[in-house]
């Protein structure tokens, strides 16, 4: 069965398990909004458990915005859940402020020892570095890129990595999107580092992971068709791309990345489970053009690889 809230929409979303159950984090805003689009400056993070992936208990949020002024005091969005040597949880997500209308996206994080109640943390807000990255009015996009971090830890240099939505200051400025990266030796104070790869006929490169999938360094991320002018979309492209590649710290094979059929999904995401077994989840982004707002059942990897259509179409009622 599909994530569904009656009353919220749901979109870009990732999990955690703490070896019990899995932790189900996501974007949520009120379908009382009418206008989807309008769903982004109100964005909170939501919160489910589940033993099985499939049936869910929803939780209190576990973020919603911050105190004015604050570099989140609009909107808290996507971001990645990681627990350090100590036990404690990291929560790193995207915060919007009001000062820039939205339009500059910074990186914060959020700490708990039992997932359930999150205090805002420590760590330096991190914005991009001029040096390296596409700032605010510098180029045609309409938005500073700086969002949706994966953070993972790295045993070939022992350090905390951070790959991140971002854009480059040089190219195309349709095509600038690249891996943004920073590194941390304790997951608190962060370096930025110059970009993992280099702009390669995409807009922008959303929910980006970096994840080891059998042996193979592989990057998934997810670009609508129309935000990737430099690349011959097929038909059937719903947006999510995976690439493989060296390490899990580059270079990737993107200008040769493939894409997914998942049919209406966005925001994919892979996530090992227990058992080993690979699966890819995301949230039914659009039906006949309309918004859905809810988040699709994790399906295997090796299916979709295969080409099989795991995600049927789901009935859309009139609110």
């Amino acid at each position: 069965m599909t994530f569904r809230l009656p009353d919220h929409w749901v979109w870009d979303s990732w999990l955690a398990d703490d070896g019990e159950n899995y932790h189900l984090f996501f974007l949520r805003a009120s379908r009382a909004l009418i206008d989807p689009h309008k769903r982004h400056f109100r964005a909170s993070i939501g919160h489910a458990v589940s033993a099985d992936l499939e049936q869910w208990t929803l939780l209190p949020d576990a973020l919603a915005a911050g105190d004015s002024p604050g570099f989140d005091d609009l909107a808290t969005w996507t971001g990645c859940t990681v627990q350090g040597p100590d036990g404690t949880w990291h929560l790193f997500y995207t915060g919007v402020s009001r000062a820039e209308n939205g339009l500059q996206q910074r990186i914060g994080s959020a700490v708990s020892t039992d997932l359930i109640t999150w205090t805002r943390s420590d760590m330096p807000v991190l914005e991009a570095d001029p040096r390296w990255y596409e700032k605010l009015g510098e180029g045609t996009w309409v938005d500073e890129a700086w969002r949706d971090p994966f953070v993972f830890f790295d045993h070939d240099t022992q350090l905390w990595q951070m790959v991140i939505t971002a854009r480059s200051r040089f190219g195309d400025p349709d095509q600038r999107a690249v891996v943004g990266h920073a590194v941390s030796a304790d997951l608190t104070t962060w370096s930025i580092r110059p970009p993992l790869s280099q702009p390669a006929g995409f807009g922008e490169m959303e929910v980006i992971q970096s994840r080891d999938i059998d042996g193979t360094p592989t990057l998934l991320f997810s670009c609508l068709p129309d935000r990737a002018p430099g690349i011959p979309f097929h038909t059937s492209s719903t947006g999510t791309w995976i690439a493989q590649g060296q390490s899990l710290l580059g270079p990737w094979d993107i200008t040769g990345s493939s894409s997914f059929f998942v049919p209406g999904v966005y925001a994919a995401q892979l996530f090992q489970k227990r058992d080993g077994k690979w699966v890819v989840f995301g949230f039914q982004n659009s039906v006949d053009g309309r918004f859905v707002g809810e988040i699709a059942n994790p399906a295997p990897l090796t299916q979709i690889l295969a080409g099989e259509s795991l995600f049927p179409r789901i009935p859309v009622t009139a609110m």
